[in-house]
């Protein structure tokens, strides 16, 4: 019988690439959710058959498009505000593309290397527990960078409501094991059994949407008024020293008239764009007229010191009680070097301001805002669940800032909404989103956007947070059930003896 993959090699990796780099679709900003559940079966139908080495390919091939199509916008973070030479950032952008490939890569040689006969066992037991597994792996190898989780895409959809459970993982398994289930479907040739194969998606997309239903929080206080101030400073201008008198003006000018109809004023990450020690005037200044009208400040603001040559990138809590927040998780090259020793040559094609950072404790005492503890999260940090749940369940709303101006108008701002969406989902918390030319928002513990900004443009954003105490299930545990979850699956399919037949692959 003849075999499409095998007479038509060429076209069949064309389509497994044009696969990968249609799933960014399925991401923020066009949100089209349904394509992380239907491409993925043109993966699983190109490793069907496959040897081990077609496999990695195969799924290397799916990683290129997924990785390269969505997340090209660090060549303009690196060449448009890092003054990188085009050559050197666009191979700086391939080698992060070809790593995040290898995982996908991984993914099938292990599937078909070491899994099951294709069959129900391998598409709904081993394949999404691995994908999974791996997806977790990237989200702490080499400090991690989990952008584009499969289960991000499902903030909308109602396999969602299982992140308050399990984690975005664990919608991302939900996601895969659909996925499985409709190549199952496909591959059968008895109708009884597709009935079957459809039932069981049915059960789960309606479990989930279930569980949505239950309510794991309460009020924990009178809700807090919210201006989010969002400056829009130009990158390429906002570190300079002629610049700064112009900067604090515009956000002083935005906050001002919000005294007196705000609890909380939110400026984005490195707002005030110098070293506290050389701000302690204006600080001073702005917190005496905060605490004169009742209202607290949350900004932005490196601190340390030439002296000590130890810097944060921290946010301050200005008002009725002054702290500060350190960012624990730094981003690798844009905040700090690895390997400095042997990468150094990086400075001399990169110029980004204030990177080189030291990561803050990982236990900090909260800040307080509205007369409420609030977690606070800076930039990349919102990627983390881990860390996110950090802050509960003491902590009774969220704020994260950040400075998306790195990316301009690419589809990456609009991500990192949707992962602080997830953020508040899973841990049943409302959050203030204050961005420097966005997307600010307020998101309620639901994970809805109550209140956005539009982009480029000076603006304040206002609305209502509700504080909240209790803890969701995820809240409670983390990704620990995931995982073991995952590693009871795939001892399930691979090692449960009499289970499935032994193999060899060549």
């Amino acid at each position: 019988m003849p075999d499409f993959k095998s007479d038509h090699p060429r076209l069949t990796d064309l389509l497994i690439f044009t696969a990968g780099a249609l799933l960014p679709l399925a991401f923020a900003p066009l949100g089209y959710w349904p394509l992380a559940l239907l491409l993925p079966v043109v993966l699983l139908w190109s490793w069907d058959s496959a040897t081990p080495g077609q496999a990695a390919g195969r799924g290397g091939l799916f990683g290129l498009g997924l990785f390269g199509f969505g997340i090209y916008w660090i060549f303009i973070s690196l060449h448009d505000y890092g003054n990188a030479p085009a050559l050197f950032a666009a191979l700086a952008t391939l080698a992060m593309v070809l790593f995040m490939a290898l995982y996908p890569a991984v993914t099938g040689w292990l599937l078909v290397r070491r899994g099951p006969a294709p069959g129900p066992i391998r598409w709904l037991l081993v394949f999404p527990a691995l994908w999974t597994l791996l997806d977790w792996v990237r989200s702490w190898l080499f400090t991690g960078f989990p952008w584009l989780a499969v289960g991000y895409s499902q903030i909308d959809s109602p396999i969602g409501q299982i992140a308050p459970y399990l984690g975005v993982f664990g919608v991302g398994w939900a996601v895969m094991f659909s996925a499985g289930l409709l190549w199952t479907l496909l591959n059968c040739p008895a109708w009884r059994l597709r009935i079957t194969w459809l039932g069981l998606l049915a059960i789960l997309w309606l479990g989930a949407w279930s569980l949505g239903q239950i309510t794991w929080v309460e009020s924990a206080g009178s809700p807090l008024r919210i201006a989010i101030i969002q400056g829009n400073i130009a990158q390429d201008q906002k570190w300079l020293p002629a610049v700064l008198d112009e900067t604090l003006l515009r956000y002083v000018q935005l906050s001002l008239p919000e005294h007196g109809r705000s609890d909380v004023i939110v400026w984005p990450e490195t707002a005030i764009p110098a070293l506290y020690d050389e701000m302690r005037p204006f600080v001073a200044a702005l917190a005496a007229k905060a605490r004169e009208d009742q209202v607290d400040y949350v900004t932005g603001v490196p601190t340390g010191s030439w002296e000590t040559n130890i810097f944060h990138n921290s946010v301050l809590s200005a008002g009725h009680a002054i702290g500060f927040y350190h960012k624990r998780r730094l981003l690798m090259f844009g905040e700090y070097l690895p390997l400095r020793g042997l990468l150094l040559f990086f400075r001399d094609w990169v110029t980004i301001p204030m990177a080189d950072f030291t990561a803050g404790d990982r236990d900090q005492p909260l800040l307080r805002a509205g007369g409420q503890p609030v977690g606070v999260s800076i930039c990349f940090e919102a990627v983390f669940g881990e860390d996110i749940r950090l802050a509960l369940p003491e902590a009774t709303w969220l704020i994260n800032v950040s400075n998306d101006a790195w990316f301009k108008d690419s589809t990456a701002p609009h991500q990192h909404l949707q992962i602080a969406r997830m953020r508040a989902l899973e841990v049943g918390r409302f959050m203030a989103r204050a961005t420097n030319t966005g997307v600010s928002a307020l998101i309620d513990q639901r994970g809805q956007i109550v209140a956005q900004g539009p982009q480029f443009q000076a603006e304040v954003i206002r609305g209502v947070v509700q504080p909240l105490r209790g803890l969701t299930p995820y809240s409670r545990f983390g990704d620990f059930p995931t995982v073991l979850f995952m590693v009871a699956l795939l001892a399930f399919g691979l090692f449960l003896p009499g289970f499935t037949a032994p193999h060899e692959r060549t």
